[in-house]
């Protein structure tokens, strides 16, 4: 389903602009990511979460800039590791 929006009507409310993030956040066969959170900060929405790598950050930045070139947003997203451990770990 696709939504067209009246370019005269002006921007919609950042509501709708966050609930349409977070579906193609979780939606989007390219990106599935159910961990990343939309929130509004300073006149901005902020993606936060943890992804396993830079390139997966910056993919899904891009994609979500495309799909809303005129909507402020900047990460908060975090990589987590994703490879073995170097280190025994000592438990006490």
């Amino acid at each position: 389903m696709t939504q067209d929006r009246d370019t005269g009507a002006g921007p919609p409310p950042d509501e709708y602009v966050e609930a349409e993030i977070q579906r193609l956040l979780t939606e989007d066969p390219a990106v599935a990511e159910q961990g990343i959170t939309v929130v509004r900060r300073e006149g901005a929405l902020v993606l936060n979460g943890e992804v396993e790598s830079p390139h997966r950050r910056e993919e899904i930045m891009r994609r979500v800039a495309e799909r809303f070139p005129d909507v402020p947003i900047t990460s908060d997203i975090g990589v987590i590791r994703a490879q073995a451990p170097t280190e025994i770990e000592q438990l006490p």
